[in-house]
């Protein structure tokens, strides 16, 4: 009898588990996380009190530090800055959720490559696990995404 109860209160959790509400819930949490690290990245990179004025430590770090970096840096660095603000916005209001993680795994692994290379299993596969889940089941229910793919869906 208590193998029977295990067994069933076990399918019932993985029954609410494997809902389209808990996984909209776990892909928020993986959109909000992956759009954090980039976020701050992003706001380090800026003059303090300015929107988006790269600061000179930032324009000194793409020209010295991570001048493995195949851009020139004042390419580089305007690029790094836009992308750190863009798409963990987007990530945050799951709009076009796909294609922001991707672009920030493409990030990942251009840090990866040329910039911090001894990273990877302290940091970037975590950045790269979160982007991959997100690239794979995109935004969930709690998402812009899905708002737009259902408006759609009544308009055709």
């Amino acid at each position: 009898m208590h193998m029977q109860h295990f067994a069933l209160l076990y399918h019932r959790t993985v029954a609410i588990t494997a809902s389209i509400l808990a996984e909209g819930v776990a892909l928020l949490l993986a959109r909000i996380a992956l759009a954090g690290i980039f976020w701050r990245a992003g706001r380090s990179k800026v003059m303090e009190g300015s929107l988006f004025e790269i600061s000179d430590a930032t324009r000194y770090l793409f020209e010295f530090d991570y001048a493995a970096v195949p851009l020139p840096p004042e390419i580089a660095a305007p690029l790094a800055m836009v992308s750190e603000h863009l798409f963990p916005a987007l990530l945050v209001i799951g709009l076009a959720t796909r294609l922001s993680a991707a672009a920030l795994l493409a990030m990942t692994l251009v840090i990866q490559v040329f910039v911090f290379p001894e990273a990877w299993w302290t940091t970037h596969i975590l950045w790269a696990a979160l982007a991959a889940v997100l690239i794979v089941r995109g935004g969930g229910v709690m998402s812009l995404d899905t708002l737009v793919s259902r408006w759609r869906q009544r308009r055709a």
